[in-house]
């Protein structure tokens, strides 16, 4: 017991002193700024506004996010899978690793206050549990957005096929698509306006287009860049390479449907033997394996 007020106590002294060092030499610290201006340091004239929840959260886990020594190539992958989940923004990437640091942490926190320092190995699991717990959800979040880019792709493609035969250059015929399905498939249509917006900034279009599959990481985006950049590079007919594209798409999502019908039949086994098999055996044979211990007994 005292090893662990002793180990409780100096957990909290350290978070204390992290914290308040942190507010203190953080340039938009309130903390900080009343400490210099005690000290004599010569402080701005103008007063910066408050700031709001989001900023004062950023602020408390950009330290956190610091404490994990990443390098660049680390750092460049994380950020390449928070583009892929839709979070494109610097700010995200700080909540990333702030958020691993912090839950693992709690995690340390609750396993000395509620076990002790004798459970080594939920010393061990816990905080490991809680700093993967954020990539597992990055993970499901790419999935998902994959997935819905995925399921809204042969309706884009049908609509750049109507745009292009109605006399669109491509350029235009996407950044239509993209404002068209902006309610119904918003992902998709964020995608082919970042595509616009880097083809009007001078980007070649083949770059802008491997950058889209880079963003989203879709097999099914892949394979229609690699269309359209043979399309544009041997003067081929755009609409009939979409089209033909878009029926290849639909058969392929036709057949990942089929192949998970296929697969319900396996993966309802385990639940019909588990919740219905043992509890039929329970309820049949369970009554006469107690007649016959009595009676058995009973002699």
């Amino acid at each position: 017991m005292p090893w662990l007020l002793t180990i409780i106590v100096f957990v909290t002294v350290v978070l204390v002193v992290f914290a308040f060092g942190a507010a203190a030499v953080t340039p938009t610290s309130v903390l900080g700024a009343r400490l210099r201006a005690l000290g004599g340091q010569p402080t701005m004239a103008q007063e910066k506004p408050a700031l709001n929840v989001r900023e004062r959260f950023e602020q408390a886990l950009d330290p956190l996010s610091k404490a994990i020594p990443l390098s660049p190539a680390d750092v460049s992958r994380t950020r390449g899978w928070l583009i892929q989940a839709g979070l494109r923004e610097s700010r995200h990437v700080t909540y990333y690793f702030g958020a691993r640091i912090m839950l693992a942490f709690l995690g340390l926190g609750g396993v000395l206050l509620f076990s002790g320092v004798g459970s080594m190995p939920l010393l061990v699991c816990v905080p490991a549990f809680g700093f993967f717990i954020p990539r597992f959800f990055l993970k499901r979040m790419i999935k998902s957005r994959q997935q819905r880019i995925r399921i809204a792709l042969p309706d884009a493609l049908d609509l750049t096929v109507i745009c292009v035969e109605a006399g669109l250059a491509l350029d235009q015929a996407l950044m239509r698509v993209g404002q068209d399905l902006h309610h119904a498939h918003p992902d998709l249509s964020d995608e082919f306006h970042l595509v616009n917006l880097e083809m009007r900034a001078g980007k070649p279009r083949a770059e802008a287009l491997r950058n889209m599959v880079d963003r989203t990481g879709v097999d099914d985006i892949r394979s229609l860049v690699g269309t359209l950049i043979q399309t544009d590079r041997f003067g081929t007919s755009v609409a009939q390479a979409l089209r033909v594209h878009s029926d290849s798409l639909r058969t392929a999502r036709r057949q990942r449907a089929e192949e998970q019908a296929a697969k319900t039949t396996i993966k309802m086994v385990p639940p019909l033997v588990i919740f219905i098999l043992v509890p039929f055996l329970f309820v049949t044979i369970g009554p006469a394996l107690i007649q016959a211990y009595h009676s058995l007994v009973s002699k």
